[in-house]
């Protein structure tokens, strides 16, 4: 695992009830999840790779401004973003996209999900 990709997992890991889980059929690849919500993919296979859930206009002005930034999954292209941790994105910009993403899952709660989570922090 490279020292970027440790960085990603621990911010990822240290949001208020974020849990991540391998998935046994994918052999380096953690799916983080808040309140069963999925806001992160974590691949540290042979590409280092974060997928993240983006605000749609932030994702196109970030694929024109990176060239590490696509779009690798079944996931809606419009609403999730790629980032290969070994190319241009800077570590500061991609634990800030890190950060929203669980922001934008969390904003979608219920009220009482909401109050649940706030019990964790």
């Amino acid at each position: 695992m490279s020292q970027n990709t440790a960085a990603v997992q621990a911010a990822l890991e240290g949001k208020p009830g974020a849990v991540g889980a391998s998935l046994p059929s994918a052999p380096g690849v953690v799916i983080y999840k808040v309140m069963g919500k999925m806001f992160a993919i974590l691949e540290s296979r042979r590409i280092q790779n974060v997928i993240l859930k983006c605000d749609p206009h932030l994702a196109e002005i970030l694929r024109e401004q990176y060239a590490g930034v696509g779009h690798r999954s079944h996931l809606d292209r419009r609403f999730w973003i790629s980032i290969n941790l070994e190319a241009d994105v800077p570590a500061e910009e991609v634990e800030r996209l890190a950060a929203q993403s669980y922001d934008l899952v969390c904003a979608g709660l219920t009220r009482k999900q909401k109050a649940e989570l706030a019990g964790l922090a």
